[in-house]
């Protein structure tokens, strides 16, 4: 059962105030009496805490016997304070804009407070996981041991920007939406929303194979209705999914509060040792844009996510592709 740690009168980098905000979250394993076996685990664009178990369990690398697992659930996503849950005057299509940089206040506040951590071997995560993987990482460079974001980036290109239009687009275009005062779901916005996103999730050579009939769909219009559109109206709310889009549009480490906007130097400024996956075939956050976020960090290595997964070479769907995830994070955790 997840729990809420209460973040009270939560100041966001906006200037907003989130009065009673909480940050939810479910722990897996043990603390150790020393304290020093914590490893920070944040969810993806609308993704929750049990969307992550996937790469925890007995003899991975994040094993619950050996390491105390922390999934903070990002703001925004359903179960932390969102558009959905929080109280008038900053519910539905007034909740404030909240950047990378707010999440991790957030979670630091929790690991700190709440549970008296001062250092962290490992933060890792998948997509804005990734994301919020690099904002510890330079938030917190004396408290973060090892970072491996996979299928993320430090900063959100233009051509990531660009597909998020495209979904925001989809979104409010449904009459229903009512400008995010909508009082019944807008489904025909969110059905055409997971129609812009079937063709960025996965690579070209995905559906060249045909590997959507290996995750149990009988034709593509099948995986487009089942899986995609299925997944859009699993009780996700528009205007939740519009602040997390609002989150990865206008991520950038550079925008940490002391760097001015100068991503290079946020990057150069992290101390922890760095093990970044991009997938081979990423849509969003393809190779070229994680070498090059490798370049300015002082202690990290490139290790490409072979195969044709694209995007959700991260997502736990693939067999192969959790393999050599886990197996990377086994490696660094040893070094």
């Amino acid at each position: 059962m997840a729990t809420s740690f209460e973040l009270g009168d939560f100041v966001l980098q906006s200037g907003a105030t989130l009065r009673g905000a909480q940050l939810t979250y479910e722990t897996y394993g043990i603390l150790a009496p020393d304290k020093g076996n914590a490893i920070v685990y944040p969810t993806w664009y609308s993704g929750r805490h049990q969307d992550n178990e996937w790469l925890i369990g007995d003899g991975m690398a994040l094993d619950p016997a050996r390491y105390f697992i922390i999934v903070p659930n990002m703001l925004g996503n359903g179960l932390s304070s969102s558009p959905s849950n929080t109280p008038p005057p900053y519910d539905r299509a007034r909740f404030p804009h909240v950047t990378m940089y707010d999440n991790v206040e957030a979670q630091h506040r929790l690991v700190t407070e709440h549970f008296g951590i001062e250092r962290l071997p490992l933060v890792t995560g998948w997509s804005m996981g990734a994301g919020q993987t690099y904002q510890w990482a330079v938030s917190h460079p004396e408290m973060v041991e090892r970072i491996a974001p996979f299928c993320g980036s430090s900063r959100t290109s233009y051509h990531n920007q660009v597909f998020l239009e495209g979904v925001k687009a989809a979104l409010t275009a449904d009459a229903a939406f009512e400008g995010g005062w909508y009082t019944s779901k807008p489904n025909r916005g969110l059905r055409a929303a997971a129609r812009v996103y079937a063709g960025w999730g996965f690579s070209q050579a995905f559906y060249w194979d045909r590997l959507y009939e290996k995750l149990g769909y009988s034709s593509l219009e099948d995986f487009l209705v089942g899986f995609w559109e299925g997944f859009f109206l699993d009780d996700r709310d528009a205007n939740n999914l519009l602040t997390m889009l609002w989150t990865w549009q206008n991520a950038d480490v550079g925008r940490t509060p002391g760097f001015d906007g100068d991503t290079k130097a946020a990057l150069a400024s992290i101390k922890a040792r760095a093990l970044v996956m991009p997938g081979e075939k990423d849509l969003y956050f393809p190779p070229e844009d994680e070498a090059w976020a490798v370049q300015h960090i002082p202690e990290a290595e490139l290790r490409v996510i072979p195969g044709v997964w694209g995007h959700f070479a991260g997502h736990g769907s693939n067999p192969e592709d959790t393999a050599f995830i886990d197996a990377a994070l086994t490696e660094l955790l040893a070094r």
